[in-house]
């Protein structure tokens, strides 16, 4: 059959559980990957982060179901992702950094999230080897946590197969069709497929999906790498972030998975444009550094290995949600900024109302605050 209710464009982070969603709506649903598997382009290179603190109420209102969905996934259909809630830590150090999270408290709590400034001593005792060198507090938010992207992505994937939605792997989409203003379907180097409704959830690829319609779109690939260490006894299940900017990097993060090994991260400053995934002999060093830093007890644990993924970044930090304008059928929900795992199962859901006209109240808060027509130069500061 090569006509369907929607047509799905990426089997990644964004695009699985959105054609979860959609299998769950009742829609006839294709997705098509020009890879050999679920989950082969970044959603592998993600560390597994998932949080809904947020300073954006529509992140923070986003995020809050994708938690719910991970944290329950395997009461509800057995499979064991590796859901761990280890909350996560904002260490604090100066009083920049103390000022912007306490202004972003009342927001966060007024959407309902567990979370709360503390002194250096419940710090401490969260992340046990901590600099304790002018740290002067921070917060904490429990409820936060993490699962395998590997096992994660795979789950989503036999769900959405059990409900009936086509995986179309190795296919490359080289364009979308449109007629009179409206797209129709897409074609790959095998064959048409045609949809009254298109998602575009390709990420980096995103831009050269859009182009093909003769649309443009505000996203743009941009490389992060990250590494893990050889197991050791857990310590700190949280998600550590240093938000202190440092030579080549604007933060630093780690958390400790359930197998013991540490996970870390940082962003790089200035940013590194471009689709380059190879690893980098800076990387590295810099990122220990900063490491070390933090936690000096890490200094002789031995890495495994670094891997380099790419972001599909907006200028102001937000994803792009929502209809398009000058194509009708269209959808994008793409430019998740690094942070796809974590919106994914939320954003899926929002986009599956969107596409059977279904919206919540929600819904249209989350859409109007990543609507791919809003202004662009209002960026979420501090946590990204």
């Amino acid at each position: 059959m090569k006509n369907y209710d929607a047509i799905v464009v990426g089997a990644g982070s964004i695009g699985v559980p959105t054609a979860l969603a959609l299998g769950a709506a009742g829609l006839r649903t294709l997705v098509l990957d020009m890879r050999p598997s679920p989950g082969q382009g970044d959603n592998k290179h993600a560390i597994g982060g998932i949080r809904a603190t947020h300073s954006a109420p529509a992140k923070i209102v986003a995020c809050e179901r994708s938690l719910q969905i991970f944290s329950t996934w395997q009461e509800t259909y057995g499979d064991d992702i590796e859901w761990q809630k280890g909350g996560y830590i904002f260490p604090v150090y100066r009083e920049t950094e103390e000022t912007v999270l306490k202004g972003y408290l009342p927001v966060q709590q007024q959407y309902g999230l567990n979370i709360a400034w503390v002194g250096p001593e419940e710090i401490a005792a969260a992340v046990p080897g901590i600099n304790r060198i002018d740290l002067r507090g921070g917060t904490i938010a429990p409820d936060d946590g993490s699962a395998s992207p590997l096992l994660a992505i795979n789950a989503f994937y036999r769900r959405a197969c059990a409900l009936g939605v086509v995986f179309r792997f190795k296919e490359k989409v080289s364009r979308l069709m449109v007629e009179a203003d409206r797209v129709v379907g897409a074609v790959t180097d095998q064959g048409e497929y045609r949809a009254p409704v298109v998602i575009d959830a390709a990420g980096a690829f995103s831009g050269e999906l859009a182009r093909s319609t003769g649309c443009a779109i505000p996203v743009m690939p941009e490389s992060h790498e990250a590494g893990i260490t050889e197991p050791v006894a857990m310590f700190c299940p949280a998600m550590v972030v240093d938000l202190r900017p440092a030579p080549g990097s604007k933060n630093y993060y780690f958390y400790q998975n359930r197998h013991g090994q540490i996970v870390f991260c940082i962003t790089p400053d200035p940013p590194i444009l471009g689709t380059d995934t190879r690893s980098t002999s800076v990387f590295l060093p810099q990122c220990c550094s900063r490491m070390i830093d933090l936690m000096p007890r890490l200094k002789n644990i031995r890495v495994r290995r670094v891997w380099r993924g790419t972001y599909p970044m907006t200028s102001d930090g937000s994803p792009l949600v929502g209809a398009n304008r000058e194509i009708g059928g269209l959808i994008h929900a793409t430019g998740m900024c690094g942070q796809g795992f974590m919106l994914g199962p939320g954003i899926g859901e929002v986009v599956a109302r969107l596409a059977t006209g279904s919206i919540t109240s929600d819904d249209q808060m989350i859409l109007a605050a990543f609507s791919p027509y809003r202004d662009l130069t209002c960026q979420e500061e501090a946590l990204k």
